[in-house]
């Protein structure tokens, strides 16, 4: 007997791409600066420009996701050290981020 269901070859659900994308962004991370010493969290605007790419051609940051202010997810293979020194670079030269200001990245 046949099933009134069709099923679309190679189709993949809501639920299985977000499923699937949980890997990719496993790791949650605050994104921080100082000011006159206190912690602020970099703005997601900052974030989303960084997370761009187009100014560092560096796959390995392919793995980023601006989430909101001072939020980002990376993936597993995302270096934290050289991610808050790319970071702080793009900031600086953006004009972003004073240059007596220290940017501050701590997986949550």
């Amino acid at each position: 007997m046949a099933s009134n269901r069709s099923v679309k070859h190679g189709s993949v659900s809501p639920n299985s791409r977000l499923w699937l994308n949980q890997a990719m962004f496993a790791r949650k991370v605050r994104v921080e600066y100082e000011d006159r010493g206190r912690r602020v969290p970099c703005p997601l605007k900052w974030l989303d420009s960084f997370s761009m790419r187009n100014f560092t051609n560096a796959s390995v940051f392919d793995n980023t996701l601006p989430v909101s202010d001072g939020s980002m997810e990376i993936g597993t293979n995302v270096p934290l050290d050289q991610l808050r020194e790319a970071m702080e670079d793009w900031f600086r030269r953006k004009g972003y981020l004073p240059a007596d200001s220290k940017l501050l990245l701590e997986e949550v």
